[in-house]
């Protein structure tokens, strides 16, 4: 890990200013978590508006070891969380030696430097990813609203790889509505639930807040998965009790027609058509 006194805290990138003061947050939490500290320490210099930045990568390592090393579950769940969330969010995915937007840092730290600074966050990334079962279990076991047990499955999500899923689940992160894109006319189809809580979805051709009256289409739900990664949001959400979403996808891995052109489509693929890079 990038020792604390090093000079390339200067050199690297967070959203508003350098990093120069991440290793002084990163050293406060690892003496004693808190959540004003990890809170300033991921909005002001690791994550924002959905990107992460050079000094994001150096700080994983930490806030990885303080995940395995602390004896607090919530801490546990909150840090698994939000680097969940960091690394659903990382759109360069090469596998070395480093990001190509990192050349010029490269040329100011030396290609060593930046490949060190890779391979850690990566390895960093195995490390939340085993902490998996762990995580689900005490979720399972807490009191907490769904929001947040869908944000572990978003975590969850990015550590197995999934990002278009996980991204797809942190853009309707309430489960109130969600749109695909139809792949025959490319035109948006708007979905949402039935007002009578039944977890029965349906799509409409305009968003329904501002079109109301429409005719909506049916959802056909399917009984089994035939997606294995549907298949295995669906167990998870299941064993952590995120019922709405546990009844969600029973619709969206299903078919529809296309309230705009009436083709026949699988609404899955249609909704992350948005997603997928």
């Amino acid at each position: 890990m990038l020792k604390w006194d090093s000079d390339v805290w200067g050199k690297l990138t967070g959203p508003y200013r350098s990093a120069d003061n991440v290793p002084e947050l990163l050293q406060q939490l690892a003496q004693e978590y808190s959540q004003e500290v990890f809170d300033e320490l991921f909005q002001e210099y690791l994550f924002h508006q959905n990107t992460i930045y050079t000094a994001t990568y150096a700080a994983m390592p930490y806030l990885a070891q303080l995940a395995c090393s602390t004896s607090d579950s919530e801490v546990r769940k909150e840090l698994y969380i939000n680097c969940g969330i960091i690394e659903a969010s990382r759109d360069e995915r090469e596998k070395a030696p480093f990001p190509a937007s990192w050349a010029e840092l490269a040329e100011d730290v030396g290609s060593s430097v930046c490949t060190e600074l890779y391979f850690e966050y990566i390895e960093a990334m195995d490390k939340l990813r085993a902490l998996t079962k762990g995580v689900l279990a005490y979720a399972a076991q807490q009191t907490m609203d769904e929001t947040e047990k869908r944000y572990i499955l978003i975590a969850d999500a990015a550590y197995r790889g999934s990002y278009s899923i996980a991204n797809m689940l942190m853009t309707f992160s309430e489960g109130d509505e969600y749109v695909a894109v139809c792949p025959a006319c490319e035109e948006d189809v708007y979905i949402w639930p039935v007002e009578d809580h039944s977890g029965i979805l349906q799509a409409y051709a305009e968003d329904p807040v501002f079109q109301a009256g429409q005719e909506p289409q049916r959802l056909v739900p399917v009984t089994s998965f035939a997606d294995e990664e549907v298949q295995a949001l669906a167990e998870r959400a299941e064993a952590i009790g995120e019922q709405t979403l546990a009844e969600h996808l029973h619709y969206l891995a299903g078919e529809t027609t296309c309230p705009s052109c009436r083709e026949n489509i699988s609404v899955w693929p249609s909704l992350l058509r948005t997603f997928t890079g």
